[in-house]
């Protein structure tokens, strides 16, 4: 089991695939990384080279932001925005959508399950 940036890569998937598992690293970024290492993107994960996997590490350590580097900035962001008192920090603090959604309906993932209001009922 291959062990890149601190994720154990999943078995028996495409590397292609199986970098997606790291926290910062999509599809793009995944074929960027494999074309610049010189591994073939079918190759399974449980079947690369301890060289190749030295070498896909290298890439990702000197080039890309991932894992708990990436989720740090991107809370330290959230917090600045709070601090500043911008709206989309305002939003955050809420839990309500920040990219101007409508909220009277949907944006229950951000605003959670309904709470029903007492007495409201149709006659």
């Amino acid at each position: 089991m291959a062990r890149i940036a601190g994720v154990d890569l999943p078995k028996g998937k495409r590397i292609e695939i199986a970098l997606t598992y790291i926290y910062g690293i999509g599809r793009s970024t995944s074929q960027r990384i494999l074309d610049e290492a010189e591994v073939d993107r079918n190759l399974k994960s449980d079947d690369l080279v301890e060289g190749q996997i030295a070498g896909i590490r290298k890439i990702i350590d000197e080039k890309y932001k991932v894992e708990g580097d990436l989720r740090r900035d991107v809370s330290m962001n959230i917090k600045r925005l709070m601090d500043l008192g911008a709206y989309r920090g305002l939003r955050h603090r809420k839990g309500l959508p920040a990219r101007g959604q409508r909220t009277s309906t949907n944006a229950r993932t951000r605003k959670g399950p309904r709470r029903s209001v007492m007495g409201k009922r149709k006659k």
